[in-house]
């Protein structure tokens, strides 16, 4: 097994996100080759919290330009975890 605090990369902090923080799911940047049951443990085991469901995504890229150069961002793999009811991540309360 990895090491949790290599398949968790961070926290994704925007206004969905806190909105989706109301449905008890948080949302991760986690590593690209990890799967939804190593996803899962790791956030078990950082935060002490039971996990109830993992969906996640590649992001794709987005085309990007600084004057006349041409680029695109960076993929990424973004975790949406929910939690059961009842527990919560103290990261993320304000």
């Amino acid at each position: 097994m990895k090491d949790p605090r290599e398949v968790i990369i961070r926290p994704i902090i925007t206004e969905h996100s806190y909105d989706m923080m109301e449905h008890n799911t948080y949302t991760f940047e986690v590593a690209k080759d990890s799967n939804k049951v190593e996803i899962a443990q790791a956030v078990e085991a950082i935060f002490d919290v039971k996990v109830v469901k993992v969906n996640t995504l590649n992001v794709k890229p987005k085309p990007k330009r600084v004057r006349y150069q041409l680029g695109k961002t960076r993929t990424w793999k973004k975790a949406m975890v929910t939690l059961k009811e009842g527990d919560t991540i103290e990261l993320f309360a304000s």
